[in-house]
């Protein structure tokens, strides 16, 4: 059997072992799953969505913390360390942690009558549920990654699904409409389980599947909503269910105008399984204050205003640019951009480019990213001209580019990192290596 000391090797071997990349289709990692015998005698909820899935996943892990249970949590991608994927207890996994369950699932791949190769996503996924497995929790959580049916956090049969939002987004896997991307995110839900979609406009495809399984659909604005505005005296809003209502509760430490749906569907998921994870409105309280997410814009302390978002299609930028119009006056704001060539680029650009005066854009480490000359040709299409105003300049890497930003800006501009989780992995990495 191929073992490796570390866990870094396990992840270099990992990221070539499998022809490609993703490759769609639950046969190959359901052999493994049932060789592992994996089971789950807690709750299971998987989150999916185009975007508002890392939040939504962050806000129930906090709350049912805060209720005293034990939780594991799955996310992807990472930005610093693949350890952020798995956290116990709100705590990252460590490397020997993970690496006993990166045997477990090598051992079962390689004890079938023919073994089958696995992706990266799916080996990792696999011996992180694993891990999870093997802590008798009360509670999982499970980020999809791409799409829903197809995908391998869907091997695992769900308590309750959410589906945050749905929009156009990896295309080539998914389709190119929203009702082929709904039945995709739909796959996740289950006959006589909670499904629970926070899009304000689900397409009819995710309904009409989730009837023809007999899901137990919950659907934003019909079942579940949220009340109170932002700009009411006392930032307060309310959670309206079919059996309970949350009344008073305070914004979620997570900044941004879309937060409250996403809070509202982890409590439509919470509300659906209360007789098996009971929460109080203070452990509700008390998980929307401390919930933190990296890159979800991120606002950092101090000067200029250093605002860091991994959104990277338009329904994100249409959010980040309501965001960056909330934060009040700055003399100009400078972009740290990056994105992945398969993007809706001009998409994402048409949204932000009345936000953002200086764009410093970047290469990024992954083949699948535009160049720094293919964004600068895109800006310059959509009509950014170099003047005292406005600018566009290359960079080879997210740093370096960053490192220019802070140059020029001044303590009262602010500087926007986002386009991808690579841009802002860039970003944190530089500015963590600063401060030793």
């Amino acid at each position: 059997m191929t073992t490796f000391p570390t866990l870094d090797a396990w992840l270099t071997h990992l990221e070539s072992a499998h022809p490609v990349g993703i490759d769609m289709g639950l046969g190959r990692i359901s052999q493994v799953r049932d060789a592992m015998q994996l089971p789950f005698a807690c709750p299971v909820i998987t989150v999916g969505g185009t975007n508002g899935k890392g939040s939504t996943c962050a806000i129930l892990e906090s709350i049912l913390l805060r209720a005293g249970f034990t939780v594991g949590c799955h996310t992807s991608p990472h930005l610093l360390s693949f350890n952020e994927r798995a956290r116990i207890n709100g705590e990252m996994a460590s490397d020997a942690d993970l690496l006993s369950h990166f045997e477990v699932v090598e051992a079962a791949r390689l004890s079938l009558a023919e073994p089958v190769s696995l992706t990266y996503f799916e080996f990792t996924t696999l011996a992180i549920m694993s891990l999870f497995a093997s802590r008798g929790l009360d509670a999982v959580i499970f980020e999809v990654g791409l799409g829903g049916r197809l995908d391998a956090v869907n091997i695992l049969d769900t308590d309750c699904a959410i589906i945050t939002s749905i929009d156009i987004d990896h295309t080539h896997y998914l389709g190119d409409t929203r009702e082929k991307i709904a039945f995709e995110k739909a796959g996740i839900f289950r006959p006589g389980k909670p499904a629970i979609c926070a899009d304000p406009v689900p397409p009819q495809s995710l309904i009409e599947h989730a009837e023809k399984i007999g899901a137990e659909l919950w659907l934003f604005g019909r079942d579940f909503r949220y009340e109170g505005q932002a700009g009411s005296e006392r930032q307060q809003w309310s959670y309206v269910g079919p059996t309970m209502r949350r009344s008073a509760l305070a914004y979620p430490a997570l900044r941004g105008a879309n937060q409250l749906i996403n809070t509202s569907a982890a409590l439509a998921a919470l509300e659906a399984l209360r007789d098996r994870l009971p929460v109080s409105a203070q452990d509700i309280r008390l998980g929307l204050a401390n919930v933190e997410l990296p890159g979800r814009f991120q606002v950092l302390p101090g000067k200029p205003a250093i605002v860091l978002d991994v959104g990277h299609n338009p329904h994100a930028a249409a959010v980040l640019t309501q965001n960056l119009g909330n934060m009040g006056f700055f003399p100009y704001t400078y972009a740290v951009f990056g994105a992945m060539r398969d993007k809706d680029i001009a998409g994402l650009l048409t949204h932000l480019k009345g936000e953002i005066d200086h764009w410093c854009v970047t290469d990024l480490p992954t083949p699948r990213a535009a160049s720094a000359q293919e964004l600068e040709t895109a800006l310059r299409e959509q009509g950014v001209i170099d003047s005292a105003d406005s600018s566009v300049t290359r960079y080879a890497t997210p740093a370096e580019a960053f490192q220019d930003a802070l140059k020029r800006a001044s303590e009262n501009d602010r500087i926007v990192v986002f386009g991808s989780f690579y841009t802002v992995a860039g970003v944190m990495a530089y500015r963590k290596s600063q401060q030793h």
